[in-house]
């Protein structure tokens, strides 16, 4: 079902299900090798004193153009993006397959790479392979992507390193991207400016890093399930209850106005240009600073605190009281990525 790719509950129950069971690896950590049972942004290989780190990512989303970006732009960045999640910001290469039907026009093709050129450009990251195939009319919609990418850094940040007392950190405003996606493909007319915020974000991830080495205990970019499925996630595989501020939390007010109209909350919805990190309490000033220092972390927030409590729950603050967050089942709004 649509249910099981959007990244909630039931994607992760498949995985654990099938995926697992068919490509698990053992040992994992312990000899130098993190692999899919670890179900982070990407695998690694220990490497001399340093880690290269790899992952993939396919991306399917309707329509392929939108508001603020396009399919092209989403593989490129999508991919760049899980590679600076786990601490590796200077991408070493990419490579691209591509899927067409039969009747997909050459014009739409051609903007499409041109706009994955200048996400590369942007990332300082090369395509060095690829791989391109021809369907049917109606076999597949149009056209899906496959983007890999390889990088080497020296420590790994996986997203199962919050203790209590960590602080949550947002780099910028929530669900811009799913709901401009929505609105386009829905047809809605909205006088309300909705942009996808996608963009490539290993350049600030690389100033954090450099501001706090040793300081960020965690990251994740919240992608499908938004997010509440993030923060579930990292507080589940951290063995930590986490409580978000509510009042905190940064919606652009275009964002928050259809977000009401539909009924659909922003914690819900896809990101494809923010991250949430997990941060120790004493060097928050110091990545706060650094992460609005880059163009794409003006708006970045700290968002919530990781206690002993309710260990693997998100609790949020809502300043009138404190209810669960739920995790979703599945995404709200299928093919969103």
């Amino acid at each position: 079902m649509l249910k099981h790719g959007a990244g909630g509950r039931a994607m992760r129950r498949l995985i654990e299900d099938a995926f697992l069971r068919a490509f698990r690896t053992d040992p994992e950590v312990p000899g130098g090798l993190i692999g899919v049972s670890a179900m982070d942004d990407g695998g690694a290989v220990r490497i001399g004193d340093r880690w290269l780190v790899l992952t993939t990512d396919s991306h399917v989303i309707q329509p392929p153009f939108f508001p603020g970006g396009d399919i092209g732009r989403l593989a490129v960045c999508g991919t760049v993006n899980d590679l600076a999640m786990m601490g590796a910001t200077e991408v070493l290469g990419l490579t691209c397959s591509v899927i067409l039907e039969d009747g997909f026009p050459r014009a739409d093709l051609d903007r499409i790479l041109e706009s994955m050129r200048r996400a590369c450009d942007e990332a300082s990251a090369v395509v060095l392979a690829g791989d391109t195939k021809v369907m049917g009319r109606r076999e597949i919609d149009g056209i899906v992507i496959n983007t890999a990418g390889i990088g080497l850094t020296t420590r790994i940040v996986r997203d199962s390193g919050l203790r209590p007392g960590d602080r949550l950190i947002v780099t910028g405003t929530l669900g811009d991207h799913g709901m401009s996606v929505m609105a386009k493909r829905h047809g809605l007319d909205l006088d309300a400016d909705l942009r996808s915020d996608v963009a490539p974000l290993n350049g600030l991830i690389h100033a954090a890093l450099a501001a706090a080495p040793d300081a960020i205990a965690a990251m994740k970019d919240p992608t499908r399930g938004g997010v509440a499925t993030t923060l579930h996630e990292m507080a589940s595989k951290s063995g930590v209850g986490i409580v978000v501020d509510e009042a905190m939390l940064p919606v652009r007010d275009a964002v928050r106005g259809v977000s009401e109209l539909v009924g659909i909350d922003p914690l819900l919805v896809a990101n494809e240009g923010k991250a949430v990190l997990g941060v120790r309490p004493e060097a928050v000033p110091i990545v706060l600073d650094a992460i609005r220092a880059h163009p794409l972390g003006a708006e970045a927030r700290t968002i919530g605190v990781c206690t002993e409590d309710h260990a693997g729950m998100v609790i949020l603050d809502t300043g009138f009281g404190r209810r669960l967050l739920a995790e979703p089942e599945g995404e709200l709004l299928p093919r969103i990525c």
